[in-house]
């Protein structure tokens, strides 16, 4: 079965494009694509999602739906988060994803405002297929830094528990880290409401006895491209890597620490994260920290399998 599956974050759209095989749920690339499209531009200060943020995001939508018809994908499920949860012009964006795949697809899609607990069960069952197979022991803590909201999910073959909060690389940006580089009373504001937010996440997932942190989403693999300082960005090499907590905490201290010239300089940051990434360093090391010192893990995972491979795992019946 070839399935469609996008992902609409506050951040960045992504679309998959998959062969999946019904019996073994097994998931076979054929396309993934990512644009950063900052549709969760202002909603944190201003509540509603900005007109050009909303042009960007449907130019993509429409470009996305053309690839899902060129490929021949018999279903597609378009997720919406954090933004879309927030905005109160969410419907007009709604709308104009209907009328995207109506006109370049050939049948509605109606995009799909999901909680933050639907968004992390999502999130677990496309992160933990290959751990398994790897020998990687649970219970897993799956944790998704996006761009407005952070996803905690506890479980092994299922999801025992999750949280959705509302940290997130752009959110804290947009709060706090506004001067290149942040400024140490900027980092301790920003600071306070991640230790807060993982708090409120720490009283319905437990910490505790977790054998497995596992980093998904775009900021938590661009700080484990850092940690490995690779020549170019490289899905594969990142994909289930294992690095110490002292390696993760030290790439993160540095992206926070480093001016947007010396990100933009790197070979494996997406342009569009070079004003977000110092955020969401400071969220991942917050969030490594509490974990080390509560579950006593020693090292981190990252997964470039997430929501998204969850999202198209979900239409297999």
């Amino acid at each position: 079965m070839r399935v469609g599956a996008v992902d609409c974050g506050t951040n960045s759209i992504r679309l998959l494009v998959a062969d999946i095989d019904p019996e073994t749920r097994v998931l076979t690339d054929v396309l993934r694509r990512m644009e950063i499209v900052r549709l969760g531009y202002g909603v944190d200060r201003t509540g509603v999602i900005d007109p050009e943020a909303m042009e960007r995001t449907l130019r993509v939508t429409r470009e996305y739906a053309a690839q899902c018809r060129e490929l021949g994908a018999e279903r597609v499920r378009f997720v919406a988060t954090s933004a879309s949860r927030d905005a109160r012009n969410a419907a007009d964006f709604i709308d104009g994803v209907r009328a995207a795949f109506l006109e370049h697809w050939g049948a509605e899609v109606t995009p799909e405002v999901v909680t933050g607990s639907e968004e992390a069960a999502l999130s677990f069952s496309g992160a933990t297929g290959g751990l398994a197979a790897q020998g990687v022991p649970g219970p897993y803590l799956v944790v998704d830094l996006g761009g407005g909201s952070t996803e905690f999910v506890r479980g092994t073959d299922a999801v025992e528990a999750a949280r959705s909060v509302d940290v997130g690389c752009v959110r804290m940006t947009e709060r706090h880290l506004v001067s290149d580089p942040p400024t140490a009373a900027e980092i301790a504001g920003a600071t306070r409401d991640i230790d807060a937010a993982i708090d409120e996440a720490a009283a319905v997932v437990p910490f505790e006895g977790v054998r497995a942190l596992v980093g998904l989403a775009g900021s938590v693999t661009t700080i484990t491209a850092h940690q490995l300082r690779l020549p170019a960005y490289d899905p594969k090499a990142i994909h289930l890597s294992h690095a110490s907590t002292a390696e993760a905490l030290a790439a993160s201290a540095d992206l926070l620490a480093m001016t947007k010239a010396d990100r933009a300089a790197l070979p494996y940051l997406h342009p569009g994260r070079v004003d977000v990434i110092g955020a969401g360093a400071l969220v991942w090391s917050r969030i490594i920290e509490r974990v080390a010192a509560v579950a006593g893990i020693t090292e981190v995972i990252t997964s470039e399998h997430d929501i998204l491979d969850g999202i198209a795992l979900s239409q297999v019946p």
